[in-house]
């Protein structure tokens, strides 16, 4: 039987949503800031020449030039005050995540409740500034040592003065980008940092659709290869909201208690666990790890060296880059799952709290129970992303086309839409809620009030 907030979900319609003046304004002021995120990425750091750096960025699509890139919707390949966007936060983030399940002192603010969240965030914002410096210093540098195949620079005037301004800019952009995503989550609608990436990600899509039609339309590829092409990113983008939306329902049983008279308890509910329980995370820190050798010999003038063959090895296309590629979004999935879900404190809360898995005894059984539910899940949650993430690799090496649909893009389109839309449903459930309240004080003060009149009379 659904339950009173599934029922009213599912009730929900365009005049219930007209009627949600707070929602509405949580989603103008989240258009607002992504338009002001947008407007940012065309804003240009002085000492750049444009046209030397979009060719700078076009021979190492293989790096990590390509990479962020694609996740800053071409503000790096514009070298625009946002061109780190808001990746040293994420990177922050995840770090200050790990650590908080790793170092004791810790793991012992994350228990403290909201005072030691703030401090927590704290931590992750001072960690964000480091990053974004070690960064930024990092594009300078390369920029700086960097040439096209026909030696031109796309520094104008290489020195102290454009390390520092570049610098400087860089991280004010990133540190700004934090500010505004933190903004949207607590005033908007969804995660503020989630729907960064995901207007950037998504402001090159017509770009990517229209050079794929362009090859189609010049013959460069058959128009059936289109039509085929773009009917199996429809297949793809089906099979990624299938996987991101699924997962395993443990039924969760409370005993019956009896106080006094009444019988209380005796209800049963179920324990959701995602199939992929780690999200978009493994594939992003796997290309991460992989892009620093080729980006490193990229960086140098004399590729021959040990290193320049490493670089060539696990540049992006390379069987071996494949390879190690998918062993590590594998390896990054067990550990991400082991470190967000634990199943000993799981169990030992469920235990507290009186409740059981039926067939399964409290404690260590259910803990073992958890482990081995979750080691699945997360095998299945590994090869869905595996496969998802080597696709375009394949495409991209068998027939040479602009596949922007793929891999980890795609994974953060498709998540960021589902926790967008389960966001607006939560705030239209939570207005339906908030009017059958009302609707029902005022027929108490109704019957009140004529109870009164009533008593009155006689």
């Amino acid at each position: 039987m659904a339950s009173a907030a599934e029922q009213l979900a599912g009730n929900l319609n365009m005049g219930a949503f007209a009627k949600a003046t707070e929602l509405k304004k949580r989603i103008w002021f989240t258009l607002g800031a992504l338009i002001v995120y947008r407007l940012g990425t065309f804003i240009p750091v002085p000492g750049i020449d444009a046209s030397v750096l979009g060719q700078l960025v076009g021979e190492h699509q293989g790096g990590i030039l390509g990479m962020f890139d694609m996740f800053t919707g071409g503000a790096l390949g514009r070298m625009t005050i946002f061109a780190l966007n808001i990746m040293p936060y994420i990177s922050a983030s995840i770090i200050i995540q790990l650590l908080s399940t790793a170092l004791p002192s810790m793991e012992a603010l994350k228990k403290e409740g909201e005072s030691g969240r703030k401090k927590l965030n704290q931590y992750t914002r001072y960690l964000t500034v480091l990053i974004a410096i070690v960064q930024a210093y990092g594009f300078a540098m390369g920029l700086s040592s960097l040439h096209t195949n026909a030696g031109l620079s796309a520094v104008i005037s290489p020195g102290p003065s454009f390390l520092v301004s570049y610098v400087v800019m860089l991280v004010t952009g990133t540190l700004f980008l934090m500010w505004l995503g933190e903004q949207i989550t607590s005033r908007g609608i969804g995660n503020g940092i989630s729907l960064i990436i995901f207007s950037g990600i998504v402001a090159n899509l017509p770009h990517a659709l229209g050079s794929l039609l362009e090859l189609g339309r010049t013959g460069a590829l058959s128009p059936i290869f289109v039509v085929v092409f773009l009917l199996l990113a429809l297949l793809v983008i089906a099979f990624i909201v299938f996987m991101e939306q699924a997962q395993r329902r443990v039924v969760i049983q409370y005993p019956k208690r009896q106080v006094g008279n009444r019988i209380y308890g005796g209800d049963s509910t179920h324990m959701p666990l995602k199939v992929n329980t780690a999200g978009v995370i493994p594939p992003i820190f796997a290309s991460s790890v992989l892009l620093v050798p080729a980006t490193l010999s990229g960086f140098m003038h004399n590729n021959s060296g040990f290193l320049g063959h490493i670089g060539q090895w696990l540049s992006q296309g390379q069987p071996l880059y494949m390879a190690f590629y998918a062993l590590m979004i594998v390896f990054f999935s067990y550990f991400y799952a082991a470190v967000t879900f634990n199943p000993e404190e799981t169990a030992e809360n469920l235990r507290k709290q009186g409740g059981f898995v039926p067939g399964i005894r409290p404690g260590a059984n259910t803990a073992r129970y958890f482990d081995r539910i979750l080691s699945r899940l997360t095998t299945i949650g590994a090869a869905y992303m595996v496969l998802v993430c080597l696709l375009p690799q394949f495409l991209i090496n068998k027939y040479n086309v602009p596949f922007y649909f793929g891999g980890t893009s795609l994974i953060i389109i498709v998540s960021v839409t589902i926790d967008t839309v389960t966001q607006v449903q939560s705030h239209l459930v939570a207005h339906q809620y908030q009017g059958l309240i009302r609707k029902q004080r005022g027929r108490k003060g109704a019957r009140g009030r004529a109870g009164k009149e009533r008593r009155n009379l006689r």
